[in-house]
């Protein structure tokens, strides 16, 4: 069993949820050690006192804010930890959102949340449940590791999941990092089409493990051959910009590579899906069997597409039937 990497608990209202949070992904990359050029003698790094040249334990080290004039204000780990809210320990909720509404510009790392102790699962399961049939996420702060975190918390089938996210204030303007974008609808009819015949060609069901980092793979593949001795050859450089005057052409080729896969029964592409129609807000209509297999989330935004009065407030099995029979009224 894994440890987990913080421990507190939700609060929301008067009510207190202890949990423990464990991390949910890892990223796998090549472990390098560095060296200096043309010897086998290692880089190291160092905490060295800067007037003494002497090596600090890292026990020994405390944060200095700098405060102008060449003065600090010096402060340790638990200085910092009293003024956190709840003591570092306290995931507090502020409201509870629509999950649809959320932008997914601001995610930024996920964890996984179980109960806190064998006791309070019953209180856990009851703010799972209660989010998972209400459709809503709970948005919160908490502070960890000497910051601290906006966070969304949403029910996933038996567990809650946390994501951390970024402030408003630390999501860049795209007018000031961006030159003048191409305004819309600039391009001639058939290159539209032409464009969405590949979207089309291409489009598939979403399935994360048809997706690897090759990258990874092939450093480890040099690494190998390297170490026998062996070349590797290198990969392709990337293709030059499409021009303006080639695009039409380009798309057309494009097109038809890609039904080429499909005919060769390629099952690492996606399959081929029916060209999309132009759709209003009303969504199409979908089959009984299909809305109890759609999370409560996609179930709620399809009700808010289909504009269900009362949405929000609807158990499962009365969004399920409101929402067929809105769309039995649209189609």
């Amino acid at each position: 069993m894994a440890r987990p990497i913080w421990t507190g608990a939700i609060t929301f209202g008067l009510v207190s949820v202890p949990v423990a949070m464990y991390s949910a992904t890892h990223e796998h990359e090549v472990s390098f050690h560095q060296f200096e050029k043309g010897t086998a003698d290692r880089i190291r790094y160092r905490r060295v006192n800067e007037r003494t040249g002497k090596e600090v334990d890292f026990d020994d080290i405390v944060k200095g804010a700098d405060v102008g004039g060449g003065d600090y204000v010096m402060l340790d780990q638990d200085e910092l930890d009293s003024v956190a809210p709840g003591r570092s320990r306290s995931l507090d909720i502020h409201r509870f959102v629509e999950l649809a509404d959320i932008d997914p510009l601001y995610y930024q790392k996920t964890y996984w949340l179980g109960p806190g102790s064998d006791e309070t699962a019953k209180v856990y399961g009851l703010l799972r449940d209660a989010m998972a049939d209400t459709g809503r996420a709970a948005i919160g702060t908490l502070v960890m590791r000497g910051k601290e975190y906006l966070t969304t918390i949403r029910a996933d089938g038996n567990l809650l999941v946390l994501q951390t996210m970024f402030f408003a204030d630390e999501v860049r303007d795209p007018k000031e990092q961006l030159d003048d974008l191409p305004k819309r609808n600039t391009a001639k009819p058939a290159e539209m089409h032409m464009a969405q015949q590949l979207i089309d060609s291409m489009s598939g069901p979403w399935k994360p493990a048809d997706f690897r980092d090759t990258y990874t793979d092939r450093v480890n593949k040099l690494i190998k051959a390297k170490q026998k001795g062996k070349e590797v050859k290198a990969a392709e450089p990337a293709p030059d910009p499409t021009a303006a005057s080639d695009l039409f052409e380009v798309l057309r080729r494009s097109v038809e590579a890609a039904s080429k896969r499909r005919a060769s029964g390629d099952s690492s592409k996606p399959a081929k899906t029916a060209k999309p129609a132009k759709t209003t807000k009303s969504a199409k209509p979908t089959g009984k069997a299909d809305l109890g297999d759609l999370s409560k989330a996609d179930l709620t935004k399809l009700a808010r597409n289909l504009d269900v009065p009362g949405r929000s407030k609807l158990s499962r099995p009365d969004l399920e039937k409101a929402v067929r029979k809105a769309q039995r009224k649209a189609a």
